[in-house]
């Protein structure tokens, strides 16, 4: 068993876990004669399927991070940002404290006051949204898709 991958069994790796076609996987790292044979004798070695699982879970925890901050964005409180305006009283240990998350600028106008702008909740649920499909189609299992359209090519001519 080799220690190491070479630089074009790691780009199988990466693109597979990106794409979950081998051949496509196996075409774009390289190996552009038999791409087909490549990934299949690829995808039989234990550390290339090692690889790809340890990239798989760098993406989930990646996305995982991504949809907590738009949540976040979308559901957070906004009153602490509500006190900073109205308290002018706050010491430095206050302000350290606060959660300002949901504010993405702060001004005070010349003429006195504070004006907050918040983050763009709207923004945050269509990135949500747009989040959370892109995750439904990267779950599909293409055995299991070809299976439902042929099921449904079958029942819809009769």
């Amino acid at each position: 068993m080799r220690k190491e991958l070479s630089r074009k069994e790691r780009l199988f790796c990466d693109y597979y876990s990106k794409t979950r076609n081998s051949r496509e996987a196996a075409f774009k790292a390289g190996y552009r004669i038999l791409p087909e044979r490549a990934a299949e004798k690829l995808m039989s070695r234990k550390d290339i399927r090692e690889m790809i699982s340890q990239l798989d879970e760098m993406r989930k925890a990646k996305t995982a991070d991504i949809s907590a901050g738009l949540r976040r964005a979308a559901f957070g409180s906004i009153a602490d940002a509500i006190r900073l305006m109205f308290d002018e009283n706050l010491n430095p240990e206050e302000l350290d404290g606060l959660d300002l998350f949901c504010v993405s600028e702060i001004k005070r106008p010349k003429g006195g006051g504070m004006e907050i702008k918040f983050i763009d909740r709207l923004k945050a649920l269509e990135k949500l949204q747009s989040l959370a499909e892109t995750e439904r189609e990267a779950d599909k299992n293409p055995f299991v898709e070809a299976i439902e359209k042929s099921a449904k090519a079958v029942f819809s001519g009769e």
